[in-house]
C-alpha cells in the first residue's frame, strides 16, 4: 500500500503526470484499490441557493456581474425550497448535499445566519453537508462547523500563475488562506479545479502539487473540466477530451490516495465510455441532479442506468470520515 504523503516535489508530480496513459490509469487503479472499495461512488448533489450578481471577475464563471450571460442575480432561495431540494436529494440516493452562493465571501448578514440555520436542518436529515460560500474567517467557519457542516468547497481552480490571467478580484494566498482557517475548524476540504481553461500541463501539474502538498489533503477533489458559457471570456474555449480528464484524476489519485475524487463539471458531455474510463482512473464522486449550480448536469435515472451498467455502488455517508470532521449530530 502506498504511503500518504504530502512532501511530494514538483518533479515527482511531474513524473507522475506524465506517465503514459495506460499505465498511468493502472497505477491509479492499483492504489485505489488499496484505500477505497472497488465500484463504489459518492453521489452528491449540489444547489445553487443565492444564484448570480457576484462581484468577481472569474473569466470562467457565467454568475459574475461583469459579464452579460444569461444568468441574472437572484435572492437567496427560501429555506423551504433549499430543505425540499435536500429531501429529494436524499430520496435519489444522494448522501452529500452542498449548497453554493454567489458570493465573494461570507458576510455577517441575515443571509449568512439563514445559512447556518439550514445547515443544521439538512445535517439533522443524515446528508453529508457541504458549501461554498466565498472566502471565510475564523469566526465564520467556526460557527458552520457548529452548525454541522461536515465539508467546505474552496477550488483552486489552477496553478498560481494561470490563476493570476483568469480572476483579478481574490488572490491565490485568499483562497490557500480560506482552505486553512477551514481545516483549522475540523471542517474536511473539498479543493480542487477546471481544466479547458487554456492552461498549459504545466499549470495542471502545479493545481495539483499545490493540492497534495497542503498540511492535509483535501478530503474530497473535485476534477472540473470548463463548461463555456456564453457572454463570459471564456466561452470560445473547445471541450476537454476525456483522455485530459482521466489524466488529471488519475494523477489526483496516486498524490492523494485517501481523498474522494470527484469527475465534476463537464461530465454531462461525455459518454458512458468516457465515463468509464475516468472511473478507472480513479474517480469515485459525482454530482447528479439536472442542474450544477447554473449549468446542466446529468439527470438522475441516466445515472442510475449508468450505475447498474458500470456495477457501480452508492458510497454510503460518511464512510471513513475523520473523527473531528464529523458533525455532532452523527458523532453522538
Amino acid at each position: 500500500m502506498s504511503e500518504i504523503r504530502t512532501n511530494w516535489t514538483e518533479e515527482e508530480v511531474t513524473q507522475i503526470y506524465n506517465t503514459p496513459l495506460m499505465e498511468l490509469i493502472y497505477q491509479a487503479a492499483t492504489v485505489h484499490r488499496d484505500y477505497h472499495e472497488t465500484g463504489e461512488v459518492q453521489v452528491c448533489t449540489l444547489l445553487s441557493i443565492k444564484t448570480g450578481g457576484c462581484s468577481e471577475d472569474c473569466a470562467y464563471c457565467p454568475q459574475s456581474a461583469r459579464y452579460e450571460t444569461e444568468v441574472k442575480a437572484e435572492k437567496m432561495m427560501p429555506k423551504e425550497m433549499i430543505l425540499a431540494a435536500a429531501e429529494r436529494a436524499k430520496e435519489a440516493g444522494s448522501t452529500r448535499f452542498c449548497m453554493g452562493a454567489a458570493w465573494r465571501s461570507a458576510r455577517k448578514t441575515k443571509d449568512f445566519d439563514r445559512v447556518l440555520d439550514v445547515v443544521s436542518d439538512v445535517a439533522d436529515m443524515g446528508l453529508e453537508v457541504c458549501a461554498t460560500l466565498g472566502m471565510l474567517n475564523d469566526e465564520q467557519a467556526a460557527k458552520l462547523k457548529d452548525a454541522g457542516l461536515y465539508a467546505y468547497n474552496h477550488n483552486l481552480d489552477s496553478s498560481e500563475d494561470f490563476y493570476k490571467k483568469i480572476i483579478t478580484t481574490r488572490s491565490y494566498d485568499d483562497r490557500l488562506d480560506t482552505i486553512k482557517k477551514v481545516q483549522d475548524n475540523d471542517i474536511s476540504v473539498c479543493s480542487g479545479g477546471i481544466i479547458g481553461m487554456g492552461e498549459t500541463h504545466e499549470d495542471r501539474i502545479g493545481l495539483l502539487y499545490t493540492l497534495c502538498t497542503l498540511d492535509q489533503h483535501p478530503e474530497s477533489v473535485p476534477v472540473n473540466a470548463l463548461i463555456a458559457v456564453e457572454g463570459t471570456p471564456m466561452e470560445n474555449q473547445p471541450k476537454v477530451p476525456s483522455w485530459d480528464m482521466a489524466r488529471m484524476i488519475a494523477t489526483a489519485r496516486i498524490l492523494m490516495p485517501e481523498s474522494m475524487v470527484r469527475l465534476s463539471a463537464g461530465r454531462v458531455r461525455m459518454d458512458f465510455e468516457e465515463q468509464a474510463l475516468c472511473f478507472m482512473a480513479g474517480a469515485n464522486s459525482i454530482f447528479t441532479g439536472e442542474k450544477l449550480l447554473t449549468t446542466d448536469n446529468n439527470e438522475l435515472s441516466e445515472d442510475m442506468h449508468m450505475f447498474e451498467l458500470f456495477g457501480l455502488t452508492p458510497r454510503p455517508a460518511y464512510k471513513n470520515a475523520k473523527e473531528e470532521h464529523l458533525p455532532e449530530v452523527v458523532a453522538e
